[in-house]
């Protein structure tokens, strides 16, 4: 079945970034939040949950522990106190070069040459944009009863 091979693989990546980010004392969510910060800039909490595709009721708490470890800090807009933006600390971007080999490390627990690793990277954006649409309100049945 292809969805328990996804959710295998899935759990097995977790899990080798979840070894791989214990002497930082990071979480796999956590590293993610980092990366987009990293890759981005500031971004508010809305941006993060989007992009990420977390809600709030996840994301929030998470963002609370990363901001209580020094990694992140938290501000309210002046003109809408409703949007908060996530930014680096000096902590959270200084982490950026302690992690910057963990991506290959990753893919070498894969065993996954480069191209491999690109070839399925495509794939599995095909696969998400793929389920997604057929998920969108006004997308046609794939089978008619």
């Amino acid at each position: 079945m292809l969805c328990f091979s996804l959710y295998s693989a899935s759990r097995a990546t977790t899990q080798a970034y979840r070894r791989l980010l214990e002497p930082w004392d990071l979480t796999y969510p956590q590293y993610l939040v980092l990366v987009e910060l990293w890759e981005l800039g500031p971004r508010t909490v809305r941006e993060l949950g989007a992009d990420m595709a977390l809600d709030s009721g996840t994301l929030s708490p998470l963002l609370r522990r990363m901001a209580d470890a020094g990694l992140v800090a938290r501000s309210r807009d002046r003109a809408d106190g409703r949007v908060v933006t996530i930014s680096l600390t000096d902590r959270g971007e200084a982490l950026r070069a302690d992690l910057a080999s963990l991506p290959l490390e990753v893919g070498r627990c894969m065993g996954l040459a480069l191209d491999d690793a690109n070839e399925l990277l495509d794939a599995l954006h095909r696969l998400t944009a793929s389920v997604q649409s057929a998920d969108e309100p006004d997308a046609a049945p794939a089978a008619s009863a």
